[in-house]
């Protein structure tokens, strides 16, 4: 049975700064909800689960983002996972030019945990905590420049 990854959902605190630091970034919203209702909550597992969405792709067309701001029940505030946490860990897009994409990110409060670092000539990668705490990892290809 071939299986492909459809997407990557995640809980936000803001959507909208969500969307915004994604689409800066360079991915499309391909749509946006508000869902909730029996299917909701037996599909997630949550009573009374009432959310708003979003789905956001990147350039190539292959990979996808699924937001989610839950309405009800109230969202859980946590700490940000750490890099060595066990769980979710991070979502990592390849970029043409990381310093730009560290400067869109900036723009959104956002900076690498410690800096940019170089793997064998071949990338220039970082992480930085994104919106809601989120981890992303930005990489280029140095190959490729």
């Amino acid at each position: 049975m071939p299986i492909r990854l459809e997407n990557v959902g995640i809980a936000v605190r803001d959507i909208e700064a969500t969307i915004a630091f994604f689409t800066d970034l360079g991915l499309t919203v391909l749509g946006r909800d508000e869902v909730s209702g029996d299917w909701a909550a037996t599909a997630v597992g949550l009573d009374g689960n009432h959310a708003k969405i979003a789905v956001l792709q990147t350039p190539d067309g292959h990979g996808q983002l699924e937001l989610f701001e839950y309405i009800h029940p109230e969202a859980i505030e946590t700490e940000p996972t750490l890099p060595n946490e066990i769980g979710m860990h991070r979502v990592a897009f390849s970029v043409d030019d990381i310093d730009e994409s560290l400067a869109i990110a900036a723009r959104h409060g956002c900076h690498p945990l410690r800096g940019v670092a170089n793997y064998r000539d071949v990338y220039k990668l970082t992480y930085l905590r994104g919106p809601s705490g989120i981890i992303v990892m930005l990489a280029q290809d140095l190959t490729k420049s």
